[in-house]
């Protein structure tokens, strides 16, 4: 198994302003390299930690044992305003997403998630849940198929892709990462094969979104989040593709925005709820992209609550 990696850590810490008192909410644990930096910075205060993969908590309550005030929840980070609320706490001071996949759900085979290696399909990033790829594969129509790849895959070939799969499962159930591998390949062009990269990727991302109800899910807990902070505190969203990313633009620029109707005649005394403290999104250095391949997609955006 490969070391998990923490992508653009020093440029998260230090745009959380993290306050040695403060209250702070890691919504995404993972390997707990975030999670680390912000405890190591923290003297009185609490930091509470989501993940819903009981392997990724388990793996962090090691490498975290040395400190006392962190809380681990292992829930689904949509639920993170009833779960603090069950801890007593109603505001924070910071809170951090970072939406990679986490190295261990790549590296650990079985899980399903890699096109590189020949497992059960699956992509559970909650191994509690029954809903899996292999049953989205197996049973949804061609033209929800369709438009799973093309949405949340952005797969310019979705329809051919989804033909195929359906053609290949009427003869026998479609059970395997290799096996859906070998069927993308079989209803693309030669040219897009011959192209660099591997040519399932954009089907295996579809499929994780869609089993882990992604896209929805973030929209939700960062609006959630927004509210949540309490004056001066911030929010940092570490993004790996354009969807993720478009959701967090525009709900920064929708929280960050007084909107005015037009032709009134004067300006409304209203502060907007969040400040936008980078209005160009952070990218990794190119000494990250080097040494951590990994990186190379990473966007981050950072805002802070303006009042209550």
């Amino acid at each position: 198994m490969s070391e998990h990696v923490t992508v653009l850590k020093e440029e998260a810490i230090e745009a959380l302003n993290i306050h040695e008192d403060g209250i702070y909410v890691d919504m995404t644990l993972g390997g707990g390299g975030h999670s680390e930096a912000i405890l190591s910075r923290l003297t009185t205060g609490h930091l509470y930690a989501f993940d819903q993969d009981e392997f990724a908590i388990e793996k962090s309550k090691e490498r975290l044992s040395q400190y006392q005030n962190v809380t681990f929840i292992r829930s689904n980070f949509e639920n993170v305003i009833s779960e603090l609320s069950n801890l007593g706490v109603t505001k924070v001071d910071g809170i951090l997403f970072d939406l990679g996949v986490s190295s261990f759900q790549f590296d650990i085979p079985e899980r399903g998630f890699s096109y590189q290696k020949d497992n059960p399909l699956d992509m559970r990033m909650d191994q509690s849940q029954s809903f899996s790829a292999k049953d989205i594969v197996n049973e949804y129509s061609p033209e929800e198929l369709s438009k799973i790849f093309f949405e949340y895959g952005e797969e310019p070939f979705a329809k051919s892709i989804a033909k195929a799969i359906c053609i290949e499962r009427a003869k026998a159930p479609i059970e395997t990462t290799f096996q859906l591998v070998q069927i993308v390949k079989s209803a693309l062009p030669q040219k897009i094969l011959n192209k660099k990269g591997h040519p399932a990727k954009q089907t295996f991302q579809a499929l994780r979104i869609a089993v882990n109800d992604e896209l929805d899910v973030f929209e939700h807990a960062i609006k959630d989040s927004i509210l949540l902070l309490r004056k001066n505190g911030r929010i940092v969203v570490i993004t790996f593709h354009s969807l993720e990313d478009r959701i967090c633009k525009q709900v920064f620029r929708d929280f960050s925005t007084i909107y005015i109707p037009k032709g009134l005649a004067i300006i409304p005394d209203e502060e907007a709820i969040l400040r936008l403290i980078s209005k160009k999104v952070i990218l990794p250095s190119e000494a990250e992209v080097s040494a951590n391949n990994r990186a190379h997609s990473a966007k981050m955006r950072v805002a802070e609550k303006s009042h209550d």
